[in-house]
């Protein structure tokens, strides 16, 4: 398990890896810990919903 500065971490990890457009696999934590779950929950923050992308399609057009 981590420490709060280690959650934030990954947290903060996570979302660099949505960002720059690696695959979810990618995360280097194993199951059950819990950082994990953190870096999980980064990289779910840059994730767009689709009906956000069909909006960001027709105001482009």
């Amino acid at each position: 398990m981590g420490t709060r500065g280690d959650l934030v971490r990954a947290i903060n990890a996570g979302a660099a890896a949505g960002r720059s457009g690696d695959p979810v696999t990618a995360c280097p934590f194993p199951s059950g810990d819990l950082r994990r779950s953190a870096w999980l929950r980064g990289y779910a923050k840059t994730m767009r919903l689709p009906d956000e992308q069909h909006d960001q399609e027709q105001t482009a057009e």
